[in-house]
């Protein structure tokens, strides 16, 4: 069995063919650097991504705060990550990149604020 897969760790943007055994990856061809076989290997194997959605925000200057992990985490995690995430309510002023959530999910990736949120002006 095979796969196709078009690279995406440079802009040369490789047509791959990957020969599989099951889901394991016997080889991969169509690459013209090195990164397009780790590439390949890794999204057959052990796909992940990036996280991003966001969060409740309460009493602050906005309704929902915007938030990503801050590296990839197993993409089969993603749904339960959406799961999680729904859990999560800030009610206190944050700053881009601080840490809502250390090791987010046992990932060993921390979920953090894409910008910053704060309390509105006194009226």
């Amino acid at each position: 069995m095979s796969r196709k897969l078009i690279c995406i760790e440079c802009p040369q943007g490789c047509s791959l063919e990957v020969a599989l055994e099951g889901n394991k990856v016997v080889s991969v061809t169509g690459n013209t650097c090195p990164r397009g076989d780790k590439y390949a290997r890794s999204e057959i194997e052990n796909p992940v991504r990036t996280f991003t959605s966001s969060v409740l925000a309460e009493e602050l200057d906005i309704k929902m705060l915007p938030v990503r992990t801050s590296g990839p985490i197993p993409k089969a995690g993603l749904l339960p990550a959406m799961r999680e995430v729904k859990k999560i309510l800030v009610s206190a002023p944050v700053e881009t990149g601080a840490v809502l959530a250390e090791n987010f999910m046992g990932t060993g990736v921390n979920l953090v604020a894409c910008r910053p949120a704060n309390k509105p002006p006194m009226e």
